[in-house]
């Protein structure tokens, strides 16, 4: 599996690339009101309107930083009931890519229903990169709420 690499904070996540349809700069985005600290707003994205969620305040409680490397990652998010749309997640140092075999994907052990979005590790020489499981991300209010239309 080719995976996309970026972190939050001091730690390495990975998403399948075959999830991601574009990597964008920062752009700027207006702020949405009565929603989570995590969804830092929406932005027009090729004639739709796409909310952006900040993986760093999701799982650290800490807003990203801003690096230079600093992006949004374009991606397709298919809830449980088959609705498709574009979601925009930023993340900081999204530069690298990596390719695994599946079978290299170790279970955590630990599985947290407030963090059901994060899966497997994956042991490259001396990091240890936690994947994200993009179609448990949004629980179906949030999708509802955050991912009204189809595209």
């Amino acid at each position: 599996m080719l995976m996309l690499l970026f972190y939050v904070g001091d730690n390495l996540y990975a998403l399948d690339c075959s999830q991601v349809a574009e990597i964008i700069p920062r752009v700027m985005l207006r702020n949405v009101h009565h929603v989570p600290d995590y969804v830092v707003g929406v932005f027009n994205y090729r004639g739709a309107i796409v909310p952006v969620i900040d993986l760093c305040h999701l799982i650290q409680s800490k807003p990203s930083r801003s690096y230079l490397s600093t992006r949004i990652i374009i991606v397709y998010y298919v809830s449980k009931d088959k609705t498709k749309r574009h979601l925009g997640l930023m993340a900081e140092r999204v530069t690298e890519t990596l390719n695994k075999p599946d079978t290299d994907i170790m279970d955590t052990g630990t599985q947290l229903d407030e963090a059901s979005y994060l899966g497997g590790m994956i042991m490259d020489d001396k990091r240890m990169i936690q994947l994200i499981r993009l179609e448990n991300l949004l629980s179906d209010s949030q999708h509802k709420y955050l991912l009204a239309g189809e595209y």
